[in-house]
């Protein structure tokens, strides 16, 4: 049996040793991708922006409701006469309800906007969830592919070390030239750089891990492609994509937004009519000087009602500016959708093909490993009798390590791939997975502060 066998044998038996000691504590995928749904500070900070969002709805819905104010004043007066001095006392205080009746259909308008803004914010968060996710599994894997490609670094470099030390060894007893260990000592030496980049971009690796899931990765379970939710063709996928992804979604809510937006502007240009509505108490007391009348002191009390009508002549240009650029906004948004649309198209024909080419690539790149490494050890066979050189078997040795890391890093290819297509058709969400987290449901918060007349408390108690 050759070396590079029993390496190979006692690798496989040291990682299935480790697997059964720990696979009940090992993370999985869709274990990474709960705590990704949870943990996740951008996911979160999404939320709490969807949130605020929700509370445009009753501050337009404030436009149709009545305003109360209350007033009080108390005023003192003293005056130095002939006779004496005079002082005056007089105050009032009161309560004033206004009520807007008819502002253009500005408020209706207002309202219409906030409702399809909440409904853009809804489906924003839902593309959050699926870039989140996606993120979790893409750093998921590189934690797997580059700790293996570390794994391997180290490996060759014992490999090199001890064809080093045996290239030395024949050169001790004439059987070698001084080339071949200067050649073995020169791979070796590549050999360490190489481990120590494969161990920094493993820890760098790691680093994005802790940052997107949002704990630290222990031992973590290969993870498998989501084959089962690809859709049949390239076609079917960029259907699907094009009728309910939430990018393009949300795209075409902010077009409803927008319209909406330039009829309440135009509704200023509209009269408006509104009532008044009040109560006042008043009260005066005059003392100081003799003789002096106080008939008028005492306590008085008044109401009011009225209504006002407004019509706009001319705002300076003010109001017919706001009315051109909202025009504007919505036809910028009506092109934002198209943008989405081809963001999403071009996102879906890339991760299918990047799936195809890396399912390939990983049954080409076994076959090449497998075939890699019958050749070197041939190659260590031939120079053991003569028939090769050193550099011979420093070069096959090469070849192996290069086409492992060209497998791990296909068969990392072949997972992100499967989730990047199933993002790209927007069908990436913690319902369609079954992870086993409490779904976070936007639509909660809304209903609960949608019809608010007051109230200082968030629906969570804050």
């Amino acid at each position: 049996m050759s070396l590079v066998t029993k390496k190979v044998l006692a690798a496989a038996l040291l990682a299935a040793t480790a697997l059964s000691s720990t696979a009940a504590s090992a993370e999985t995928l869709f274990g990474a991708l709960a705590k990704a749904y949870q943990l996740n500070s951008t996911l979160n900070s999404e939320r709490a922006g969807a949130r605020v969002t929700d509370e445009s709805v009753p501050i337009a819905k404030s436009g149709w409701r009545p305003t109360i104010t209350g007033s009080g004043t108390i005023d003192y007066t003293s005056s130095e006469r002939t006779l004496g001095t005079a002082r005056l006392t007089t105050g009032s205080f009161g309560v004033q309800i206004d009520q807007m009746l008819f502002d253009g259909f500005q408020t209706r308008n207002n309202v219409r906007a906030a409702e399809a803004q909440v409904r853009a914010s809804f489906e924003s968060l839902r593309n959050q969830v699926q870039n989140t996710l996606f993120d979790a599994a893409s750093a998921y894997m590189d934690v797997i592919r580059d700790r293996q490609i570390a794994v391997l670094t180290e490996q060759n470099l014992q490999f090199l070390t001890e064809q080093a030390r045996a290239a030395r060894s024949r050169f001790e007893v004439g059987e070698g030239t001084r080339t071949d260990v200067a050649q073995a000592d020169a791979s070796r030496a590549a050999a360490v750089a190489q481990v120590a980049a494969a161990r920094a971009q493993a820890e760098a690796s790691e680093a994005t891990y802790r940052q997107v899931v949002g704990d630290e990765p222990g031992r973590l379970q290969a993870g498998q492609p989501l084959a089962r939710m690809l859709p049949g063709s390239l076609d079917q996928a960029i259907a699907i994509a094009a009728g309910d992804h939430p990018a393009i979604v949300a795209t075409e809510y902010l077009v409803d937004a927008a319209a909406f937006s330039v009829k309440s502007n135009e509704g200023a240009l509209l009269p408006q009519v509104s009532a008044s509505a009040g109560v006042q108490r008043s009260y005066q007391n005059t003392e100081g000087l003799p003789g002096v009348s106080t008939t008028n002191d005492g306590t008085f009390n008044s109401a009011t009602v009225g209504a006002t009508l407004t019509i706009p002549i001319y705002t300076g240009g003010r109001t017919s500016a706001l009315v051109r650029q909202s025009k504007e906004s919505l036809g910028q948004a009506r092109i934002q959708v198209d943008v989405s649309r081809d963001q999403v198209r071009q996102a879906v024909v890339s991760a299918w093909t990047q799936y195809v080419a890396a399912r390939e690539s990983v049954s080409a790149n076994r076959a090449q490993v497998e075939a890699q490494e019958l050749a070197l050890n041939g190659v260590i066979e031939e120079r053991n009798v003569g028939q090769r050189t050193t550099l011979d078997v420093l070069d096959a040795q090469a070849d192996v390590i290069t086409a492992q890391i060209n497998l791990v890093s296909a068969e990392r290819d072949v997972v992100v791939a499967s989730y990047a297509i199933i993002s790209a058709i927007g069908a990436l969400s913690a319902e369609r997975l079954g992870l086993a987290v409490a779904e976070y449901r936007p639509q909660e918060h809304y209903d609960a502060v949608k019809n608010k007349w007051g109230g200082l408390k968030t629906p969570d108690g804050r």
